[in-house]
């Protein structure tokens, strides 16, 4: 059993909400903001926002140069990132312990006193284009990554039907003053949590944080979130997209599922662990080793905050059909749906979820995550202490169950996603 993580957690007068954890046996800190806002947020006719903002605050502050934001964190032992989902944004740096105060200064810049004009702005905005062009419009299977092939059919009124990274023309067309005004609505302390992880004297940093962050005031209202709710998918949606960036096809089935807090959602993160995990999973055995149809298995759930996505699929080995590769999926789908998995399967499962845990909190970076997103997506930090036990009481039963339910054929979308010349 994993040692319980220690942190400690409050908020500012701003509403900020900080987390700290602290572990000095390597001379390392994270310092991690993640802001409670992603590609649903936007504005339908203004999609991209939340991923540009994701370049466009790293251009520059009132006082970081334009441009210098990575040659200061990099000049200082460190390094940095960013990422956004249809849910959040979150930037983080790395940086040697002595360097702690450098970080939440540069963070709060970020907070308080970016830079947003013109020139910053036409800059990123060649910069996302250009990352559409790479990542989805010329890469192998890359509207299946981004999901451009599969969410608007399983989502017809929420906003998790377009994409994170939006619509080219809509960033063409918003002006300076929309981008602005982006910024004010929800690059707030009351809609961000802080969190340092790492190499750190809890004393000075507490007043760092303070003195940094506590005075940045709040430009907007608290955020006001209401669920669309989608209708129940009733009937099998087939559908055929075509893709010139590849030469083999592949056939995908796409579930919608409830949201990450769901109870059933831990369930349905252990169906791909059954069927595509390591060599022995079912899907992986089968129909690579054994009966050596497929090329490729794959079989992910994506966790999200108002509904979730689960995706199967299967690449051909040559000469063999989609149809066979769809009846193959078929048969373990039923097996799950029919059958208990055996103990053993059961036993290795749980071995699984445990070196899965202990690999994703191994290092200050996935904990300072999984502290950021367990405060905001679940209201329990402590999440990253009880999700090992939470997995632990799912029983054989629940698998079954949550196969009956999230699994059914006519509650999904059946993809042929084919080569243009096909």
């Amino acid at each position: 059993m994993a040692q319980s993580l220690i942190f400690e957690e409050y908020d500012l007068s701003n509403g900020l909400h900080v987390i700290l954890h602290r572990d000095n046996s390597a001379p390392v800190v994270t310092i991690g903001v993640m802001y409670h806002v992603g590609a649903k947020d936007e504005d339908p006719t203004r999609t991209g926002f939340a991923h540009f903002f994701e370049h466009l605050l790293f251009e520059g502050t009132q006082h970081i140069a334009r441009g210098k934001w990575f040659d200061i964190v990099s000049a200082n032992g460190g390094h940095n990132n960013a990422f956004t989902t249809q849910d959040k944004t979150y930037y983080y740096e790395v940086f040697p312990s002595n360097n702690l105060q450098l970080g939440l200064w540069m963070e709060s810049e970020r907070m308080l006193h970016p830079v947003i004009n013109e020139i910053g702005v036409s800059t990123q905005n060649s910069v996302v284009k250009e990352e559409k062009n790479q990542r989805i419009d010329n890469t192998p299977y890359g509207r299946i990554m981004y999901r451009s092939a599969i969410n608007p059919y399983l989502f017809k009124k929420h906003p998790y039907s377009g994409t994170v990274i939006g619509k080219v023309e809509h960033l063409d067309a918003a002006s300076l003053e929309e981008f602005i005004a982006f910024k004010k609505k929800f690059y707030n302390p009351n809609n961000a949590v802080l969190v340092v992880a790492g190499d750190f004297d809890t004393v000075p940093t507490k007043e760092w944080i303070e003195q940094y962050f506590a005075t940045i005031p709040n430009t907007g209202d608290a955020i006001q979130r209401n669920k669309i709710e989608e209708a129940p998918i009733t009937e099998t949606i087939e559908v055929t997209e075509y893709d010139p960036n590849i030469q083999i096809p592949l056939k995908l089935y796409a579930y919608r599922t409830p949201a990450m807090t769901d109870k059933d959602s831990f369930t349905i993160d252990l169906l791909s662990n059954i069927l595509t995990d390591g060599k022995s999973a079912r899907l992986y055995k089968k129909m690579i080793d054994e009966h050596q149809t497929a090329l490729q298995v794959l079989a992910f759930s994506d966790a999200q905050e108002d509904y979730g996505i689960y995706i199967m699929g299967a690449l051909p080995m040559d000469g063999v059909s989609l149809e066979t590769l769809a009846q193959e999926m078929d048969e373990e789908i039923t097996r799950l749906q029919t059958e208990l998995i055996s103990e053993r399967e059961y036993e290795k499962l749980q071995n699984q979820i445990e070196a899965n845990f202990v690999a994703q909190n191994s290092h200050m970076e996935g904990i300072a995550l999984s502290l950021a997103d367990n405060y905001t997506f679940y209201k329990d930090t402590n999440l990253i202490n009880k999700a090992i036990d939470h997995y632990r009481t799912i029983t054989r039963e629940d698998i079954r169950e949550a196969a009956r339910k999230y699994l059914d054929k006519n509650q999904r979308l059946d993809l042929n996603y084919l080569p243009s010349n096909l």
